[in-house]
């Protein structure tokens, strides 16, 4: 079978109109971090995190590709889940992540 025939089309209730996201989770209780370790394996590990959660917020609002996430899409994104807007650095995880779920 062609990889071509196993690509998944996107649902009628994402493709004609854009879904509302909705909170229905908590917050997992934040732990601290380990301590002793560089600054930068901090600043790094904070901007994952925070990729990640973009990167979910942005599939369960029917963004499945990295060319629609744009770095606006993914600014209003992070406004909508309460988080501080990204930097672009932060964004191109965002589309890294995105890229490599597929």
């Amino acid at each position: 079978m062609p990889a071509a025939a196993l690509k998944p089309k996107p649902t009628q209730s994402t493709a004609n109109r854009p879904v509302l996201l909705d909170r229905p989770y908590v917050p997992v209780e934040k732990r601290p971090l380990p301590p002793g370790r560089p600054r930068e394996w901090y600043i790094t590990h904070n901007r994952r995190l925070k990729a990640m959660r973009l990167a979910i917020a942005l599939l369960d609002s029917g963004v499945y590709v990295p060319n629609q996430a744009r770095n606006e899409t993914i600014r209003s994104t992070a406004e909508l889940i309460g988080v501080h807007p990204p930097s672009d650095t932060t964004c191109h995880m965002v589309r890294a992540l995105l890229r490599y779920t597929r």
